[in-house]
């Protein structure tokens, strides 16, 4: 079993995108959540890479996927079209995905606007306003941008207590697989979650996608949502109104909306099971 991990970079449309492979057997991306970069779902990925080829990536204007203008807003649209153009550098078939959170609506996008590049996508608690009634899609599209004015008024601390209540992830009481790789909070982090709350949160909250379009692509979408996350939130409803628009089972993963990250060994069972459906 090769493990051994290949890295690379792309120039795509206004940015360059740096990616990391690793692994053998069927061709597996993760487009992670939230600031999250190629390798924070390194657990995960020791998981898999017996059975699957994982392909993780930095998202534009995170970490080392740099932007050609540093000021340049981004789009969930482009963040779909990179992972379609990172996928056809790779293969000619068409890929398996896990999108968390984030990464979950940029699959949504995938399978739209680029029919037949997966085949298969596990959609994690999707930040997918569209999904929604207008009056909760106003709702938490208003959330999202509370969260921005405060980061703007009072910075990280005080936005990180309102992106928990948002997404129903209870930071005082930690639930976390033992041995989980610590993932403390570096300069690069806070840059990128930085970019994440400035641009990534605009792009969701302006995001048109056609989610009628989504009943009928060739990919078969699997709706998650984790098993501790609280019902009444904006990711679970998300999760919840997308398994109702294609009439499918919302399927439970082991954790909270950070599955991927606390309990990758559970997660990655869960996952396996999914794909193989």
């Amino acid at each position: 079993m090769d493990t051994a991990t290949t890295t690379g970079t792309l120039r795509v449309p206004g940015a360059t995108l740096y990616y990391e492979v690793r692994g053998a057997g069927p061709l597996l991306l993760i487009s992670q959540s939230g600031e999250g970069d190629a390798r924070r779902s390194a657990d995960l990925v020791d998981q898999l890479v017996a059975d699957y080829t994982v392909v993780t990536y930095d998202r534009r204007g995170l970490s080392r996927s740099t932007l050609d203008d540093p000021d340049q807003d981004v789009t969930i649209a482009e963040h779909a079209d990179d992972v379609h153009r990172l996928l056809a550098q790779l293969t000619d078939q068409p890929a398996l995905m896990l999108g968390c959170s984030l990464g979950a609506s940029i699959g949504l996008h995938l399978a739209v606007d680029h029919p037949g590049r997966i085949s298969l996508l596990v959609a994690h608690e999707p930040v997918t306003p569209r999904l929604l009634p207008a009056d909760q899609r106003a709702h938490h599209e208003h959330e999202l941008e509370q969260i921005q004015e405060v980061y703007r008024r009072e910075g990280l601390p005080a936005a990180f207590t309102l992106i928990a209540e948002v997404l129903g992830i209870d930071p005082a009481h930690p639930d976390a697989e033992p041995g989980v790789t610590p993932q403390p909070l570096t300069p690069q982090r806070v840059a990128n979650f930085r970019f994440f709350i400035e641009r990534d949160f605009t792009a969701v909250i302006g995001d048109t996608i056609d989610v009628a379009a989504l009943k009928n692509t060739g990919t078969r979408i699997v709706p998650v949502t984790g098993r501790t996350t609280p019902r009444a939130v904006f990711d679970h409803k998300c999760a919840a109104a997308l398994a109702g628009l294609l009439d499918t089972e919302l399927r439970e993963f082991p954790g909270g909306h950070n599955g991927n990250t606390t309990h990758p060994k559970a997660y990655a069972a869960a996952l396996r099971t999914a794909l193989a459906s």
